[in-house]
């Protein structure tokens, strides 16, 4: 078995790539510093308008709950009249033009009420409507 004579060289860091990635990065830093003086002696002065914050989305479907004694809710507050229901249907589709509403009928009750909601429904402009039903057990 053959031993060792010579004492191995101690290790070193070769630090040539870390050179070269920083001496890449000053170059960029440079580069773009540059062209931001370019653009801020653009003699155009740009328009300014008054900032009246973000723009919200769409709100969640309208729901309206037709109860069996015939009593009309929308978003759980009480109409008077069909007329009442589309008026303020017509009034958030006029802010919202893609609002939805979801029609819950009571199952017990006549369905004619639901059907004259459903009618303010298209009287106010509402083309996306949906109609909420339970799903019945399956038979086995």
């Amino acid at each position: 078995m053959p031993l060792k004579t010579h004492r191995d060289e101690a290790p070193t860091i070769n630090l040539t790539s870390m050179v070269d990635v920083l001496f890449c990065l000053i170059l960029f830093f440079m580069a773009a510093s540059k062209f931001t003086e370019l653009e801020r002696k653009i003699g155009l002065k740009v328009p300014e308008v008054a900032d009246h914050g973000a723009l919200t989305a769409a709100p969640e479907k309208k729901t309206i709950n037709v109860y069996r004694d015939g009593m009309i809710e929308l978003d759980k507050q009480p109409v008077k009249s069909l007329q009442e229901l589309t008026d303020r249907l017509a009034e958030a589709r006029s802010q919202f033009p893609d609002l939805g509403v979801m029609i819950r009928g009571d199952g017990e009750g006549r369905f004619q009420r639901v059907a004259e909601a459903l009618n303010a429904c298209k009287q106010a402009g509402i083309s996306e409507l949906g109609i909420s039903v339970k799903l019945s057990n399956p038979p086995r």
